[in-house]
């Protein structure tokens, strides 16, 4: 049973690595997943106040990720139509098999949103921009909360070993 919990939440920190990247999965919450399955292993103990701690902000980022790329585009001017449009067009990136397609999609699909209803191409390319900016500071801190997360696991998992 600890091989497989061990396996388990290696996966799980990498995935939540990965997922930094990808909308679709939770980076940190998924990469907290692996340090509480690395915690059910029968010799590894990790303390529970750090398990709560960082769950918190696992539960915070992922609120925020939600926020950031919002506020991002609204401070930026964006109005209704561009949030959508950036929504759509992530999902349209996700999809589409072309390089940085997660990044272009909102930025496009902000872009036409925006344009579709505004006609404003200036206010158009702000409104982008401010997206670009939002999603970019979203999926950094994600990753940069994940690599902790993996600092974490290797700390202890080495106590383990």
């Amino acid at each position: 049973m600890d091989l497989f919990l061990l396996i388990l939440s290696a996966i799980l920190i990498i995935s939540g690595i990965i997922g930094s990247f990808m909308p679709i999965v939770p980076g940190p919450l998924t990469s907290w997943f692996g340090l509480f399955s690395l915690n059910l292993i029968s010799t590894v103990e990790i303390d529970k106040t750090l398990l709560i701690i960082t769950f918190i902000i696992a539960l915070i980022i992922f609120v925020l990720d939600s926020l950031i790329p919002i506020y991002g585009s609204k401070y930026f001017g964006a109005t209704k139509y561009g949030i959508l449009g950036a929504s759509i067009g992530l999902l349209i990136g996700i999809i589409t098999p072309i390089p940085f397609g997660i990044i272009i999609g909102p930025i496009l699909g902000a872009l036409i949103g925006e344009l579709l209803f505004n006609n404003d191409l200036k206010k158009s390319i702000k409104s982008s921009i401010g997206v670009l900016i939002g999603f970019l500071a979203s999926t950094f801190i994600k990753f940069i909360t994940s690599l902790i997360y993996l600092m974490i696991y290797l700390v202890q998992l080495w106590e383990y070993i």
